[in-house]
């Protein structure tokens, strides 16, 4: 790819992956369906809506062009602790998560880039 086409697949990369968590929250905060699904995990509720408004603030944030950086720490934060709490009840299909840590890595990685050649 050439390098001036970077910057461009990068600013993709972050509108696609927030509007993704922010739908997939916005689905687990309000399905009746994930709600009963969680109940049998044996935890409370407001586990499940406190992680659910988490990952979507952080979401919001990322997808907002001078929080980006933080947005995307508190991203990576939220999703390493879905990671575990699915690791730790012995749900090991994560994979998704950690495509989601990696692309959110990745778009903080290009907005590191010395001022002026930030995406």
């Amino acid at each position: 790819m050439k390098p001036d086409r970077l910057p461009m697949a990068l600013r993709i990369l972050q509108w696609v992956l927030g509007l993704v968590i922010l739908a997939e929250s916005a689905r687990f905060v309000f399905s009746p369906g994930s709600a009963q699904v969680f109940a049998r995990t044996g935890l409370p509720d407001f586990i499940r809506v406190t992680l659910a408004w988490a990952e979507i603030a952080a979401a919001i944030l990322f997808l907002v062009p001078r929080a980006t950086l933080p947005g995307g720490w508190f991203l990576v934060v939220v999703l390493g602790g879905a990671i575990v709490l699915h690791l730790l009840h012995g749900w090991y299909d994560v994979g998704a998560l950690v495509v989601y840590v990696a692309a959110t890595w990745a778009v903080m990685a290009g907005n590191s880039v010395p001022t002026g050649k930030r995406i």
